[in-house]
């Protein structure tokens, strides 16, 4: 058994790290208001455009969009993963990792693939395995702002049309509730419109100016933009309710913890006191003898 003095020791560390728990848990929630509330008023927006898109889409002719045209060949799929820049989140990243890796083994056989990393997380691991990395983004998600997401669909853009990628694909961690995220798999690129319903409200045919093929090229780049800045707003959400939820399950095991050391602490001193009592008692044996 463990001396009293060590077992002291142990409990007050386990007190300091039952502070530190705490204190993450409340800036985790904190930050997770914050997030949800932005992922609340991007959802509507988001949903509302991508059923404009596929109205316009199911009058125009896809060809002369090259974002809406898909190309006859698929061997060059690239890969957007977005991760988190920190740990102690509990298996927030590690879900998206292990997502990657089965699309990657089972969906994209005898093609060529490149990643593109947003997170320090995914990079460190992917950085070390023998997969391409094309590009890698770090350190906005902090102050994530809608530039951000501006740049990244830019150069996701180029490397489509200038042929570097047939396929873009998005892995990343839906928030569903606080307790609850899961990881999915998006293509955005080649952009497939979702099928909607046909309605008498669809068959109206409205006036366009200049032209529905302009509209829809104006449409499409905002669009791309919004989807990826979703995207990162539900990987935010989802990390700081994931963050907050490992820092609430380690503090109650903390507690838990210092209840067992705080035990252990008591037998060991009671323990020590009737071995000092004993040995009292036969030293007084000892002189009557």
């Amino acid at each position: 058994m463990p001396s009293v003095r060590d077992i002291k020791r142990r409990i007050r560390s386990v007190k300091n790290i039952q502070q530190i728990t705490k204190a993450m848990k409340i800036v985790a929630a904190t930050k997770l208001r914050k997030a949800q509330e932005a992922i609340l008023r991007a959802r509507p927006y988001a949903i509302a455009l991508e059923n404009l898109i596929a109205r316009l889409a199911k009058r125009v002719d896809h060809s002369k969009h090259p974002l809406l045209h898909i190309p006859e060949k698929r061997g060059q799929i690239g890969i957007m993963v977005i991760t988190g820049d920190r740990g102690l989140c509990g298996s927030f990243n590690a879900n998206i990792i292990r997502k990657t890796l089965y699309f990657l083994e089972n969906e994209t056989k005898d093609k060529e693939v490149e990643l593109l990393l947003i997170g320090r997380k995914g990079y460190d691991y992917f950085k070390r395995r023998k997969y391409k990395i094309r590009d890698y983004y770090a350190n906005f998600f902090e102050e994530l702002s809608y530039a951000n997401a501006i740049a990244i669909t830019d150069k996701l853009c180029d490397f489509f049309l200038q042929h570097h990628f047939d396929e873009v694909y998005l892995i990343y961690n839906w928030f569903k509730s606080v307790l609850t995220q899961q990881v999915l798999v998006q293509k955005i690129l080649p952009i497939e419109p979702v099928k909607i319903e046909e309605t008498e409200l669809m068959n109206i045919d409205y006036l366009y100016e200049p032209s529905i093929d302009k509209v829809l090229e104006k449409l499409i780049p905002r669009y791309l933009v919004v989807e990826v800045w979703r995207c990162l707003l539900e990987s935010v959400s989802a990390e700081h309710a994931a963050r907050m939820t490992a820092m609430e399950n380690a503090t109650k095991n903390a507690c838990e913890m210092i209840d067992k050391l705080t035990l252990t602490f008591n037998r060991a001193r009671q323990a020590s006191i009737t071995k000092e009592m004993c040995e009292i008692v036969a030293g007084v044996e000892a002189l009557k003898g």
